[in-house]
């Protein structure tokens, strides 16, 4: 157990208000033109065929007057939730804005308000696609790079530990970002297969753990990330293949999601996993092709790959008792490499978002990962 302390430094979250919670309470208690307003929570496609019968104008006031619940809300038209999300940005900006200035708050609280209404204002900016927002806490965010009402094949990005709205993108490192990491995802399929039908998602719409403590040591709030991960997939277009790119804790929250994901979901690709909750490919109960990579560099090969009293995440995806497919990471450099331009990594991630999975490159140990694909 000893062998654990080294990722186990803890780190706690703070609970905010929930402007989301407070938004959607007062759209179960609103009307509409003189009728009710569907449950929110109500299924994807009951919500589709909500919007579905009203007019253009009918859709736009909605999502002026509950832009955090219309901006959330999977069966949405994505352009609606859009619009919606770019209107809670704004407010969220006001907000922060003011906080700059409130003298009960500590020089160190108004410098955060600062850095928070800019990240505010750079996701709200024309041409950007904010497909979730959520300020509340650390905050939640999922950004779509292409065009998701018509893809064929959308690939969803599932960042790990210490993602929020501070770290949603970076200037420098980019790639290590979730923002980042899609939108260089996205640029590899496009390359890849211009004609291809893609969308990205950065889905870092799930409270993630706060640095290497207890909580990325534990899979309580991977099962909540899961049922998250599970409801956005189910809200994507129904003719699309989606295939999941989990980095890090991301890939504890895929794996707690594999069995529960509809028959849409390819395939599943993880990188830089402390395991998946499962000491084999069968344990995850899912029909997905599983494929796993890890830079020889990334530390977290150092972490101890077993479960024990609800720390760990259990075996090592790469190693063959596991029974994923091993992929190549040449040229990854560590464990926030991944997505950089130029490596075999990201050309590995974006094969397999295209479908063209018989083209990716294997690690050395498993060079036929893909021989049955052909």
């Amino acid at each position: 157990m000893l062998a654990m302390t080294g990722w186990t430094a803890v780190r706690g979250s703070k609970d905010d208000a929930d402007p989301l919670a407070t938004a959607r309470a007062a759209w179960d208690h609103a009307s509409f033109r003189g009728h009710r307003l569907p449950d929110a929570g109500s299924a994807p496609g009951a919500l589709a065929a909500f919007f579905g019968s009203l007019g253009r104008a009918d859709r736009a006031a909605l999502a002026d007057r509950f832009p955090l619940v219309v901006g959330n809300m999977g069966g949405a038209p994505v352009d609606l939730r859009y619009r919606a999300n770019k209107k809670a940005l704004r407010q969220a900006g006001d907000a922060a804005r003011k906080r700059m200035h409130d003298q009960r708050l500590t020089p160190v609280g108004r410098q955060d308000a600062g850095r928070l209404m800019h990240r505010f204002e750079s996701m709200g900016t024309a041409g950007r696609q904010i497909l979730a927002f959520d300020p509340a806490g650390g905050g939640r965010a999922a950004e779509v790079f292409g065009d998701l009402g018509h893809a064929r094949r959308v690939s969803v990005v599932v960042p790990g530990v210490d993602t929020n709205l501070a770290t949603f993108e970076r200037t420098a490192r980019a790639t290590s970002a979730p923002a980042g990491m899609a939108k260089s995802l996205y640029d590899a399929q496009r390359a890849a297969r211009a004609d291809a039908r893609t969308a990205v998602i950065a889905w870092a719409d799930y409270t993630a753990p706060a640095g290497l403590g207890v909580e990325a040591a534990t899979g309580q709030l991977a099962a909540q990330g899961a049922l998250r991960l599970n409801a956005l997939v189910r809200a994507l277009p129904k003719s699309a293949s989606v295939s999941l790119m989990c980095h890090s804790y991301g890939s504890v929250v895929c794996g707690v999601a594999a069995s529960r994901l509809p028959s849409s979901v390819t395939d599943i690709a993880v990188a830089g996993s402390p395991g998946m909750r499962s000491e084999t490919v069968t344990g995850l109960g899912t029909h997905a092709r599983v494929w796993a990579m890890r830079d020889a560099d990334d530390w977290i090969q150092d972490v101890p790959y077993m479960e024990v009293g609800g720390l760990g995440h259990g075996a090592d995806p790469v190693t063959p008792a596991f029974g994923s497919r091993v992929l190549s990471a040449r040229g990854a450099e560590g464990h926030a490499g991944y997505f950089e331009p130029g490596t075999q990594s990201l050309r590995n991630f974006a094969m397999i978002g295209v479908g063209a999975v018989a083209s990716v490159d294997c690690a050395p140990q498993d060079r036929d990962c893909s021989a049955d694909l052909a």
